[in-house]
């Protein structure tokens, strides 16, 4: 499964670096192999009567390993030929449902987002194919090589076909959504349909679980509904993001860097943030530029440091002393709009940025506060 998403913080193991990617495991993974470890000792039991108990529980706790190792060559799949595209693949994580590849811009066409999401499940397939074929002409004399071969490649199968289903988070959904979106032109319509799909998906996940179980006549067990009903939350909540995700971009068009900038005054480092202040009153400006001698730019005047500053200190604290020094990237051009606006400001994580014309003027200041205004109610 591959996903485009902001940035968020994480906490796990890293595990390495192949083709330049970082990849992690969550600590979630810890659970689901304990619970893989468990389930599949039974079957190993079964298959391999000889194996004591604690060999069983090896077998199967290797299984998990190399489960979790198709896993994480199926997010390869996708992050590599992301990044063969030209697109920025923050990380691998593995964790309790799987593996996430976190690619950070969406791909430019149609056909590459079929491609990139394609990737994973055609790979999984693939090593289904290359395990079934291992189990009926290399490994035919039993034994722990071939269970594990065995299992492998029927999970690597489930794990190819499941992500085909047509319902974003899956890989199906973003197949999807490509389709859609070479159809109407529209990137927006393809999340919809592909998410909409994503939330059919999980309710009929439940109800088949369900129908299942009544039609063998048997009372309904929670603990083997249990699997279904996560699945079934995970896909819809993940069809619920990217929703979410289609109305915060429909809404991208409309920050313009000009129409957003808060107008600025310059001020010396020297002068007292009271009289700054009341320079920014008096002439109607909403933010502050520190600039040296010469008139050059040389930091922002930080609104929540001016908050946290009370009245009565104000004449006795200088404006540059509540400053912030700007940095290259937090200069932006003031005809900033839309998705490169956006992009800039992610590069660069900021409070305030200074706006400048192409000759150099200054135009103002943006606030990040003032963009994430456009997305509230989101």
């Amino acid at each position: 499964m591959s996903e485009q998403s902001p940035r968020r913080e994480f906490s796990g193991l890293r595990m390495g670096k192949p083709f330049g990617i970082p990849v992690y495991v969550s600590w979630t993974w810890f659970i689901v192999a304990a619970f893989i470890t468990w389930a599949f000792e039974r079957q190993v039991s079964q298959m391999l009567p000889e194996l004591d108990r604690t060999a069983a529980y090896a077998v199967a706790f290797v299984f998990a390993v190399l489960l979790y190792v198709s896993v994480l060559l199926h997010e390869l799949a996708h992050s590599v030929l992301a990044k063969f595209y030209g697109l920025p693949v923050r990380r691998i994580t593995l964790y309790l449902l799987g593996g996430v590849s976190e690619i950070e811009k969406e791909p430019p066409t149609p056909a590459k987002e079929f491609l990139v999401a394609a990737a994973g499940p055609a790979l999984s397939l693939g090593l289904a194919g290359l395990g079934l074929a291992a189990d009926v002409y290399v490994i035919n004399g039993g034994g722990i090589p071939e269970v594990l071969i065995w299992q492998l490649w029927m999970a690597n199968l489930i794990v190819g076909v499941f992500n085909l289903l047509p319902g974003l988070p899956l890989d199906g959904g973003r197949m999807l959504r490509a389709g859609v979106w070479q159809l109407t032109k529209n990137p927006s319509s393809g999340t919809i349909v592909a998410a909409w799909g994503g939330r059919v998906l999980a309710v009929l996940l439940v109800v088949f679980s369900i129908a299942t179980t009544l039609q063998g006549g048997q009372d309904i067990d929670t603990m083997e509904l249990l699997w279904p009903f996560v699945l079934a939350s995970f896909i819809w909540l993940g069809a619920s993001q990217s929703l979410r995700v289609a109305k915060i971009r429909a809404r991208i068009p409309q920050v313009n860097a000009r129409a957003l900038a808060r107008r600025a005054i310059p001020v010396t480092a020297e002068t007292p943030l009271s009289e700054a202040l009341r320079q920014a009153a008096e002439r109607n400006a909403g933010a502050l530029v520190v600039v040296g001698h010469e008139g050059r730019p040389l930091a922002i005047v930080n609104e929540a440091a001016v908050q946290a500053t009370p009245e009565h200190r104000r004449p006795w604290v200088s404006a540059g002393s509540v400053a912030k020094s700007l940095e290259p990237t937090m200069v932006l051009a003031a005809d900033l709009t839309g998705e490169p606006l956006i992009d800039a400001m992610r590069e660069a994580p900021g409070s305030e940025y200074l706006l400048v014309e192409r000759g150099g003027e200054i135009y103002g200041v943006l606030a990040t506060a003032d963009v994430n205004r456009v997305f509230t109610g989101v």
